[in-house]
């Protein structure tokens, strides 16, 4: 292994070897905790140390870095707390994520660190979004984030290459090629002969390096640094390396040929640039053995202030006392002093307005209002979006803050995180929500999530055009709220009128957690109302009660709202109590309970199908807590369990309200 010197003073090169020796002692340490039970799992990366410790040492304290499972040594660089990475790697409510995560699938703001999640490739999107963030602050700053070889297989790993070159973004896109993905080889893999050779075809450029060379990774990050924030371009390094352990110590090595270990032993990167700096005259034996003995020392020292065994698990009798309410609480992060307060209820006073321009201009104003707004989306600059909202926004905001995006949903959204790191908001819009599935990961497993796992907030704005009535088809009409329904974390909001549309968009922009913004595609343009010409919000979480009624009160949003009022106009004989839910994520269980106690009778209408709906959890809620109160079954009128078809009549015959009459006399006959 050939050490290049270059200008490096002799302090700066132990300072290296001080850098990569304590993840390496850490590393072993581990290992035996490991076996005494006193950690339940560890990802080793021992072998691989020098690509840690030299990207990191090579990045300033406060640039963004995105690691993986295996990468100690960017804890370690960035000075952590050795006592509380114990306390995590414990499972201890001291650790970073108190308790939630495991390992290393924690961030910290401080240490200017972003946790990864298990799917590995969702991270390289984020990096993207801290990038855009630096540019659009000019800040000579760049971000770093790990893949693996496996990860470059990922989807993840191309879009966020895409974005990076097509927005000229600060990123360094660092590849550790260990050789395996857990057992799979690298030749199972890919066929391309280098990884490097994927930049060009994403018009950047990109470096082969000796991964295990601590030297050759610390000169070059450094200089790909540079490179990237002066050209305000992304850069791919892949760094040859290897891991001499499993993927996780319980899945041992057998896979891995006996002469490949050994090929790999003789290139440590530990033993060789200590041998290099024997050579050289920069430490000697007694020197460096007083360097372990005192990194010896401060390991367990370290350890000793960490104390017990692993917490939460059976039969260490450690276990700690679990506040269930502080765990509800921690899932959303909490609204800043300054948010806009809530709107009174309507009537509302103002011009009449379709729901589609109220939608505008909630969009517009917030704008004006938070200068940090930037918005996403396919065709949404010159264009104006698919469906027009954005029309003019560019010629008045510019095409920092309304950006045209590639077709490639999971890494907008990633980067819609990244620049919630840097204090940004972001409005992300799906061109139809059918689209999002090819984000789901980064919504349900990364968005949502964050905030509960380490602190971390995703001020994240999702519009979603949604539902039928338009002869779209099943993959541009489908109601798809309840695929997030499930997910802790998110807000899901689906006005039904042009007021409350305006009102709560902007309580969504202004909300700090990551909200779904549905709107019906079929209200854009056939549904007007009086809209408040001021910039105001309304609550998020608060049904509206639309109609009062005393005969049967129909649970509803969306499009529903409207054909609960076109059938109540149309049946003056019956008195319809209708409550438009507007938020259903978190639910209004106190509005709903005083709409099951207006009538005793309750029919719960929703476009989107039968099975798993929305209804089916309302309908749940009302028999465990509100029975006495029933006179009737609960009822749920929704629409049939197919997709969602092309044909008008096979369309009228899907949905909902071609059925609504038959459940309201149904429920009338009790």
């Amino acid at each position: 292994m050939y050490f290049e010197r270059k200008n490096s003073t002799s302090e700066e090169l132990i300072r290296l070897y001080k850098g990569i020796l304590l993840p390496r002692m850490i590393e072993e340490k581990m290992l035996l905790l490991l076996r005494q039970g006193r950690i339940t799992k560890w990802f080793s990366g021992i072998g691989q140390e020098a690509v840690a410790v030299g990207a990191t040492l090579a990045m300033k304290s406060e640039e963004w870095i995105f690691p993986l499972h295996r990468n100690l040594g960017v804890f370690t660089s960035r000075e952590m707390p050795l006592s509380k990475l114990f306390h995590q790697w414990q499972g201890s409510p001291d650790g970073y994520s108190r308790g939630r995560e495991r390992s290393f699938h924690f961030g910290s703001r401080e240490h200017a660190i972003c946790g990864m999640i298990s799917h590995l490739g969702p991270q390289l999107g984020v990096a993207d979004g801290a990038a855009l963030a630096y540019k659009l602050e000019k800040n000579k700053k760049a971000t770093l984030v790990f893949t693996g070889d496996g990860g470059t297989s990922e989807g993840d790993f191309h879009e966020a290459l895409n974005v990076a070159s097509v927005w000229d973004l600060p990123v360094i896109f660092l590849v550790e090629n260990n050789g395996y993905a857990l057992s799979t080889p690298t030749s199972e893999q890919y066929r391309c002969e280098s990884l490097v050779y994927k930049a060009e075809g994403y018009g950047m450029r990109g470096v082969r390096i000796d991964g295990n060379n601590i030297l050759a990774v610390y000169d070059t990050i450094a200089n790909v640094r540079e490179y990237c924030i002066k050209y305000q371009r992304p850069y791919l390094v892949e760094c040859m390396t290897f891991r001499m352990r499993g993927h996780e110590e319980a899945s041992g090595i057998k896979y891995v040929p006996h002469e490949l270990l050994e090929d790999w032993a003789i290139k440590d990167p530990v033993q060789n640039y200590e041998g290099w700096l024997k050579e050289q005259g920069i430490l000697d034996e007694e020197q460096i053995a007083k360097l372990r003995a005192e990194t010896h020392q401060t390991i367990e020292e370290e350890l000793e202030k960490a104390g017990g065994p692993v917490h939460g698990v059976a039969n260490t009798g450690n276990v700690f006392v679990v506040d269930t309410e502080k765990e509800l609480a921690d899932v959303y992060a909490p609204a800043s002093d300054d948010s806009l307060a809530p709107y009174e209820e309507g009537p509302y006073d103002g011009p009449e307005k379709r729901f589609i321009d109220a939608i505008s201009e909630g969009l517009t104003q917030s704008m004006e209002q938070h200068d940090n707004l930037v918005l996403m989306g396919q065709d949404i600059a010159e264009y104006g979006g698919a469906f027009k909202i954005t029309e003019g926004f560019l010629d008045r905001f510019g095409k920092d803050r309304v950006r045209n995006t590639p077709l490639c949903e999971s890494a907008i959204l990633g980067c819609a995180l990244g620049l919630s790191l840097e204090g940004f908001k972001s409005m992300v819009e799906m061109q139809f929500a059918d689209f999002v599935t090819a984000g789901f990961n980064q919504i349900v497993n990364n968005l949502a999530k964050i905030h509960y796992r380490w602190g971390q907030n995703a001020d994240v704005v999702i519009r979603m055009p949604t539902g039928a009535g338009v002869g779209a088809g099943p993959f541009h009409s489908q109601s798809n709220e309840a695929w997030f329904l499930h997910t802790p974390g998110l807000k899901i909001v689906y006005p039904s009128t042009p007021a409350d549309a305006k009102g709560l968009l902007i309580a969504a922009i202004n909300d700090p957690n990551p909200v779904l913004f549905f709107e019906h595609k079929a209200l854009y343009r056939s549904i007007s109302g009086a809209v408040p010409e001021e910039y105001y919000a309304i609550e998020i979480g608060k049904a509206r009660t639309v109609h009062r009624g005393d005969d049967l009160s129909i649970i509803t949003y969306g499009a529903g709202v409207h054909w609960a009022l076109d059938y109540a106009a149309a049946h003056p004989e019956f008195s319809l109590h209708i409550l438009d839910l507007r938020t259903l994520l978190p639910l209004d269980y106190s509005a709903i309970r005083e709409a099951v106690a207006q009538t005793g009778k309750v029919l719960i209408l929703h476009e989107d199908t039968l099975t798993g709906g929305i209804g089916a959890e309302i309908a749940a809620w009302i028999g465990e807590h509100c029975f006495p109160l029933l006179d009737a079954p609960v009822h749920r009128c929704c629409s049939i369990d197919t997709p969602i078809p092309f044909n008008g009549t096979l369309e009228k015959n899907f949905l909902a309200d071609d059925r609504l009459d038959e459940f309201v006399q149904k429920l009338m006959g009790y």
